[in-house]
Protein backbone atom coordinates (compact mmCIF):
# COMPACT_ATOMS: atom_id res chain seq x y z
CA UNK A 1 0.00 0.00 0.00
CA UNK A 2 1.30 3.46 -0.80
CA UNK A 3 2.25 5.85 1.68
CA UNK A 4 0.52 8.83 2.88
CA UNK A 5 1.92 11.81 1.66
CA UNK A 6 1.84 13.83 5.44
CA UNK A 7 2.13 11.67 8.76
CA UNK A 8 -1.25 11.17 10.65
CA UNK A 9 -1.84 11.03 14.43
CA UNK A 10 -2.50 7.46 13.48
CA UNK A 11 1.06 5.97 12.30
CA UNK A 12 1.78 6.00 16.24
CA UNK A 13 -0.93 4.16 17.01
CA UNK A 14 0.97 0.58 16.67
CA UNK A 15 -1.49 -1.03 14.53
CA UNK A 16 -1.83 -1.39 10.50
CA UNK A 17 -0.31 2.53 9.41
CA UNK A 18 2.45 2.23 12.37
CA UNK A 19 3.46 -0.78 10.06
CA UNK A 20 3.75 0.81 7.51
CA UNK A 21 5.34 3.39 8.27
CA UNK A 22 8.57 1.07 9.42
CA UNK A 23 8.42 -0.85 6.74
CA UNK A 24 8.14 1.43 3.62
CA UNK A 25 10.44 4.55 5.77
CA UNK A 26 12.42 3.51 8.50
CA UNK A 27 13.18 -0.22 7.28
CA UNK A 28 14.90 0.50 4.04
CA UNK A 29 16.84 3.26 5.11
CA UNK A 30 17.85 1.82 8.50
CA UNK A 31 17.40 -1.83 8.34
CA UNK A 32 19.92 -4.16 9.73
CA UNK A 33 20.52 -7.90 10.79
CA UNK A 34 18.97 -6.42 14.11
CA UNK A 35 16.57 -3.97 13.63
CA UNK A 36 15.00 -6.55 11.08
CA UNK A 37 13.69 -8.92 14.75
CA UNK A 38 11.30 -6.11 14.98
CA UNK A 39 10.64 -7.36 18.82
CA UNK A 40 10.21 -5.35 21.89
CA UNK A 41 14.16 -5.16 22.37
CA UNK A 42 17.31 -5.81 20.23
CA UNK A 43 18.78 -8.60 20.88
CA UNK A 44 23.15 -7.83 20.45
CA UNK A 45 26.00 -9.65 20.97
CA UNK A 46 28.82 -7.92 22.25
CA UNK A 47 31.90 -9.91 22.56
CA UNK A 48 30.51 -13.09 24.44
CA UNK A 49 27.71 -11.39 26.46
CA UNK A 50 24.53 -10.99 24.84
CA UNK A 51 22.39 -7.85 25.76
CA UNK A 52 19.12 -5.98 24.68
CA UNK A 53 18.30 -2.75 24.11
CA UNK A 54 15.25 -1.00 23.35
CA UNK A 55 14.17 2.75 23.60
CA UNK A 56 10.51 4.61 23.44
CA UNK A 57 9.44 7.89 23.60
CA UNK A 58 6.06 8.98 26.33
CA UNK A 59 4.01 11.44 25.53
CA UNK A 60 1.14 10.62 27.36
CA UNK A 61 -2.24 12.60 28.36
CA UNK A 62 -3.00 13.79 30.77
CA UNK A 63 0.20 13.22 32.30
CA UNK A 64 -1.14 12.04 35.57
CA UNK A 65 -3.40 9.47 35.56
CA UNK A 66 -5.75 7.27 37.72
CA UNK A 67 -3.20 4.11 38.70
CA UNK A 68 -0.16 5.87 37.36
CA UNK A 69 1.53 9.13 35.69
CA UNK A 70 3.83 9.57 33.23
CA UNK A 71 7.44 9.27 34.81
CA UNK A 72 5.81 5.52 36.02
CA UNK A 73 4.90 4.58 32.70
CA UNK A 74 8.39 5.55 31.04
CA UNK A 75 10.40 3.59 33.23
CA UNK A 76 7.24 0.07 33.26
CA UNK A 77 7.30 0.47 29.57
CA UNK A 78 10.81 0.34 28.59
CA UNK A 79 11.93 -2.14 31.73
CA UNK A 80 8.92 -4.36 29.94
CA UNK A 81 9.89 -4.00 26.83
CA UNK A 82 13.28 -5.64 27.85
CA UNK A 83 11.67 -8.30 29.92
CA UNK A 84 9.41 -9.84 27.38
CA UNK A 85 12.37 -10.25 24.96
CA UNK A 86 14.17 -12.88 27.92
CA UNK A 87 16.43 -10.00 29.51
CA UNK A 88 17.14 -9.13 33.21
CA UNK A 89 16.60 -5.01 33.15
CA UNK A 90 19.83 -2.90 33.96
CA UNK A 91 20.28 0.51 33.04
CA UNK A 92 17.59 3.46 31.70
CA UNK A 93 18.51 6.58 30.32
CA UNK A 94 16.06 9.30 30.23
CA UNK A 95 15.57 12.20 28.56
CA UNK A 96 13.21 15.23 29.12
CA UNK A 97 11.50 17.59 26.60
CA UNK A 98 9.62 20.23 28.95
CA UNK A 99 7.78 22.88 27.97
CA UNK A 100 8.60 26.45 29.05
CA UNK A 101 6.28 27.51 32.06
CA UNK A 102 5.62 23.57 32.92
CA UNK A 103 5.46 23.77 36.90
CA UNK A 104 8.93 22.70 39.17
CA UNK A 105 6.37 21.27 41.40
CA UNK A 106 4.68 18.99 38.98
CA UNK A 107 8.30 18.28 37.28
CA UNK A 108 9.61 16.81 40.80
CA UNK A 109 6.49 14.47 41.54
CA UNK A 110 7.07 12.56 38.36
CA UNK A 111 10.37 12.51 38.74
CA UNK A 112 10.25 11.26 42.25
CA UNK A 113 7.56 8.87 40.18
CA UNK A 114 10.16 7.72 38.12
CA UNK A 115 12.71 7.02 40.86
CA UNK A 116 10.32 5.05 42.54
CA UNK A 117 8.97 2.67 39.82
CA UNK A 118 13.14 2.18 38.79
CA UNK A 119 13.67 1.25 42.96
CA UNK A 120 10.79 -1.10 42.27
CA UNK A 121 11.75 -2.56 38.65
CA UNK A 122 15.61 -3.13 40.04
CA UNK A 123 17.14 -0.36 37.68
CA UNK A 124 19.22 2.42 37.92
CA UNK A 125 18.92 5.35 35.14
CA UNK A 126 22.17 5.92 34.73
CA UNK A 127 22.25 8.76 31.87
CA UNK A 128 19.47 11.32 30.47
CA UNK A 129 19.27 15.08 28.88
CA UNK A 130 16.99 18.12 29.45
CA UNK A 131 15.60 19.94 26.46
CA UNK A 132 13.30 23.38 27.32
CA UNK A 133 10.98 24.52 23.96
CA UNK A 134 8.93 27.41 24.12
CA UNK A 135 5.70 27.60 25.28
CA UNK A 136 3.10 25.66 22.81
CA UNK A 137 5.99 24.05 21.19
CA UNK A 138 4.93 21.10 23.62
CA UNK A 139 2.18 19.46 25.69
CA UNK A 140 4.06 20.07 29.09
CA UNK A 141 6.23 17.25 29.21
CA UNK A 142 7.77 14.56 27.02
CA UNK A 143 10.28 12.13 28.25
CA UNK A 144 12.27 9.24 25.89
CA UNK A 145 14.06 6.54 27.78
CA UNK A 146 16.11 3.71 26.24
CA UNK A 147 16.97 0.81 28.40
CA UNK A 148 19.38 -2.45 28.64
CA UNK A 149 19.22 -5.16 30.04
CA UNK A 150 21.09 -8.35 30.35
CA UNK A 151 19.67 -11.35 27.93
CA UNK A 152 19.33 -14.35 30.55
CA UNK A 153 17.45 -17.11 28.84
CA UNK A 154 18.39 -19.99 26.52
CA UNK A 155 17.12 -19.42 23.29
CA UNK A 156 15.53 -15.71 21.39
CA UNK A 157 11.74 -15.36 22.15
CA UNK A 158 10.25 -14.28 19.07
CA UNK A 159 7.33 -15.06 16.96
CA UNK A 160 9.72 -16.76 14.56
CA UNK A 161 9.91 -19.37 17.15
CA UNK A 162 6.33 -20.09 17.92
CA UNK A 163 5.18 -23.49 17.27
CA UNK A 164 0.87 -25.35 16.48
CA UNK A 165 -0.50 -26.05 19.29
CA UNK A 166 1.27 -23.48 21.07
CA UNK A 167 -0.26 -22.09 24.44
CA UNK A 168 -1.42 -18.70 24.60
CA UNK A 169 -1.61 -17.02 27.80
CA UNK A 170 -2.43 -13.44 29.16
CA UNK A 171 -1.68 -12.49 32.69
CA UNK A 172 -4.69 -11.03 33.52
CA UNK A 173 -7.83 -8.26 33.08
CA UNK A 174 -7.24 -6.35 29.52
CA UNK A 175 -7.60 -2.50 28.71
CA UNK A 176 -7.29 -1.38 32.12
CA UNK A 177 -4.80 1.61 31.30
CA UNK A 178 -6.63 2.71 28.02
CA UNK A 179 -9.89 3.20 29.87
CA UNK A 180 -8.02 4.43 32.67
CA UNK A 181 -7.00 7.29 30.04
CA UNK A 182 -10.30 7.22 28.62
CA UNK A 183 -12.23 8.08 32.33
CA UNK A 184 -9.29 10.87 32.86
CA UNK A 185 -9.70 12.37 29.84
CA UNK A 186 -13.62 12.51 29.59
CA UNK A 187 -13.67 13.24 33.08
CA UNK A 188 -15.80 10.45 33.81
CA UNK A 189 -15.63 10.79 37.53
CA UNK A 190 -18.23 8.23 37.97
CA UNK A 191 -15.89 5.55 37.16
CA UNK A 192 -13.00 7.01 38.68
CA UNK A 193 -12.26 3.09 40.03
CA UNK A 194 -10.94 2.20 37.33
CA UNK A 195 -7.26 2.30 37.06
CA UNK A 196 -4.19 1.97 35.17
CA UNK A 197 -2.61 -1.06 35.10
CA UNK A 198 0.73 0.37 34.65
CA UNK A 199 3.35 -2.37 36.13
CA UNK A 200 7.04 -3.78 35.56
CA UNK A 201 6.50 -6.98 34.92
CA UNK A 202 10.30 -8.66 35.05
CA UNK A 203 9.79 -10.32 38.09
CA UNK A 204 6.96 -12.58 36.65
CA UNK A 205 8.82 -13.00 33.81
CA UNK A 206 11.25 -14.70 35.49
CA UNK A 207 8.63 -16.67 37.10
CA UNK A 208 7.41 -17.55 33.40
CA UNK A 209 11.12 -18.54 32.41
CA UNK A 210 11.62 -20.32 35.42
CA UNK A 211 8.39 -22.62 35.06
CA UNK A 212 9.33 -23.88 31.20
CA UNK A 213 12.25 -24.18 29.15
CA UNK A 214 9.61 -23.99 26.09
CA UNK A 215 8.59 -20.20 26.11
CA UNK A 216 8.53 -19.44 22.87
CA UNK A 217 7.03 -15.69 22.10
CA UNK A 218 6.44 -12.85 24.90
CA UNK A 219 4.96 -9.43 24.03
CA UNK A 220 3.29 -6.57 26.33
CA UNK A 221 0.34 -5.94 25.00
CA UNK A 222 0.69 -1.61 24.99
CA UNK A 223 -0.61 0.11 21.97
CA UNK A 224 -3.27 -1.49 19.81
CA UNK A 225 -3.98 -3.75 22.92
CA UNK A 226 -4.22 -7.49 22.86
CA UNK A 227 -5.73 -7.43 19.68
CA UNK A 228 -3.14 -5.56 17.73
CA UNK A 229 -0.62 -7.96 19.70
CA UNK A 230 -1.77 -11.23 18.44
CA UNK A 231 -2.68 -10.00 14.79
CA UNK A 232 1.19 -9.10 14.57
CA UNK A 233 2.65 -12.28 16.14
CA UNK A 234 0.10 -14.13 13.66
CA UNK A 235 1.42 -12.12 10.49
CA UNK A 236 4.94 -12.45 11.59
CA UNK A 237 4.53 -16.54 12.51
CA UNK A 238 2.48 -17.51 9.79
CA UNK A 239 0.06 -19.69 11.99
CA UNK A 240 -3.36 -18.81 12.64
CA UNK A 241 -4.08 -18.02 15.78
CA UNK A 242 -7.32 -19.55 17.82
CA UNK A 243 -8.84 -17.36 21.00
CA UNK A 244 -12.52 -17.34 22.43
CA UNK A 245 -13.81 -14.63 23.59
CA UNK A 246 -15.52 -16.03 26.58
CA UNK A 247 -11.87 -16.49 28.07
CA UNK A 248 -10.22 -13.31 27.77
CA UNK A 249 -10.33 -11.86 30.93
CA UNK A 250 -11.81 -8.26 31.15
CA UNK A 251 -13.41 -5.93 34.14
CA UNK A 252 -16.91 -4.96 34.16
CA UNK A 253 -16.11 -1.85 34.81
CA UNK A 254 -13.60 -1.34 31.19
CA UNK A 255 -16.65 -3.35 29.24
CA UNK A 256 -19.33 -0.57 30.70
CA UNK A 257 -16.95 2.28 29.71
CA UNK A 258 -16.35 0.77 25.74
CA UNK A 259 -20.07 0.09 25.82
CA UNK A 260 -20.98 3.29 26.47
CA UNK A 261 -18.20 5.34 24.23
CA UNK A 262 -18.10 2.85 21.85
CA UNK A 263 -14.65 0.98 21.69
CA UNK A 264 -13.66 -2.34 21.54
CA UNK A 265 -11.67 -3.68 24.33
CA UNK A 266 -9.26 -6.19 22.40
CA UNK A 267 -7.88 -2.83 20.88
CA UNK A 268 -7.15 -0.77 24.47
CA UNK A 269 -3.99 -0.24 25.83
CA UNK A 270 -2.42 -2.34 28.48
CA UNK A 271 0.71 -1.34 30.68
CA UNK A 272 1.00 -3.85 33.30
CA UNK A 273 -0.28 -7.74 30.12
CA UNK A 274 1.62 -10.00 28.53
CA UNK A 275 0.89 -12.34 26.10
CA UNK A 276 2.89 -15.87 26.43
CA UNK A 277 3.23 -18.50 23.87
CA UNK A 278 4.18 -21.76 24.97
CA UNK A 279 4.29 -25.53 24.74
CA UNK A 280 1.14 -26.81 25.42
CA UNK A 281 2.30 -29.52 27.77
CA UNK A 282 4.18 -26.59 29.85
CA UNK A 283 0.73 -24.38 30.02
CA UNK A 284 -0.46 -25.93 33.68
CA UNK A 285 3.19 -25.32 35.06
CA UNK A 286 3.22 -21.60 33.51
CA UNK A 287 0.02 -20.98 34.81
CA UNK A 288 0.60 -21.53 37.72
CA UNK A 289 3.93 -19.75 37.73
CA UNK A 290 1.64 -16.86 37.06
CA UNK A 291 -0.95 -17.27 39.48
CA UNK A 292 1.94 -17.55 42.07
CA UNK A 293 2.78 -13.43 41.27
CA UNK A 294 0.65 -10.37 41.96
CA UNK A 295 0.65 -9.85 38.56
CA UNK A 296 -0.33 -13.09 37.48
CA UNK A 297 -3.41 -13.95 39.83
CA UNK A 298 -5.92 -13.52 37.02
CA UNK A 299 -3.84 -15.23 34.35
CA UNK A 300 -6.27 -17.39 32.04
CA UNK A 301 -5.24 -19.27 28.69
CA UNK A 302 -6.88 -17.70 26.07
CA UNK A 303 -6.49 -19.55 23.01
CA UNK A 304 -4.26 -21.66 20.68
CA UNK A 305 -1.75 -21.58 17.55
CA UNK A 306 -3.17 -23.42 14.72
CA UNK A 307 -1.02 -26.36 12.92
CA UNK A 308 -1.21 -24.48 9.80
CA UNK A 309 -3.01 -21.02 8.44
CA UNK A 310 -2.49 -17.62 7.05
CA UNK A 311 -1.50 -15.91 9.54
CA UNK A 312 -5.07 -14.65 11.43
CA UNK A 313 -6.52 -14.24 14.18
CA UNK A 314 -9.85 -15.84 14.43
CA UNK A 315 -11.90 -15.21 17.82
CA UNK A 316 -14.63 -17.50 18.98
CA UNK A 317 -16.93 -14.45 19.95
CA UNK A 318 -19.46 -14.82 23.00
CA UNK A 319 -22.78 -16.28 20.83
CA UNK A 320 -20.43 -18.62 19.31
CA UNK A 321 -19.57 -17.04 16.02
CA UNK A 322 -16.49 -16.14 14.73
CA UNK A 323 -14.61 -12.97 13.98
CA UNK A 324 -10.61 -12.40 12.51
CA UNK A 325 -9.39 -9.72 14.42
CA UNK A 326 -6.93 -7.57 11.99
CA UNK A 327 -4.21 -4.97 13.03
CA UNK A 328 -6.04 -1.39 13.50
CA UNK A 329 -5.97 0.72 11.09
CA UNK A 330 -6.12 3.71 13.10
CA UNK A 331 -5.72 4.95 16.37
CA UNK A 332 -8.11 3.85 18.99
CA UNK A 333 -6.90 5.97 21.64
CA UNK A 334 -4.36 8.86 20.66
CA UNK A 335 -1.40 9.42 23.10
CA UNK A 336 -2.61 6.94 25.28
CA UNK A 337 1.75 6.18 26.58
Amino acid sequence: MKLHDKILLEHGGGGQLTGELIEQVFLPRLGNPHLMQLTDSALVAIGDQRICFTTDSYVVSPLFFPGGDIGSLAVHGTVNDLAVCGAQPLFLSAGFIIEEGFATAQLEQIVDSMASAAALAGVQVVTGDTKVVPHGATDGLYITTSGIGRFVYDKPLSPSTIRPGDAVIVNGPVGDHGAAILCARQDLGFLSTVLSDSAPLGSLVRNILNASPHIHCMRDATRGGLGAVLAEIAQQSGHDIFARENDIPLRESVRGICEMLGFDPLYLANEGKLVVFCAADDAPAVLAAMHSHELGHEATRIGTVQESGRGRVVLTTLIGGERVIDRPTGELVPRIC
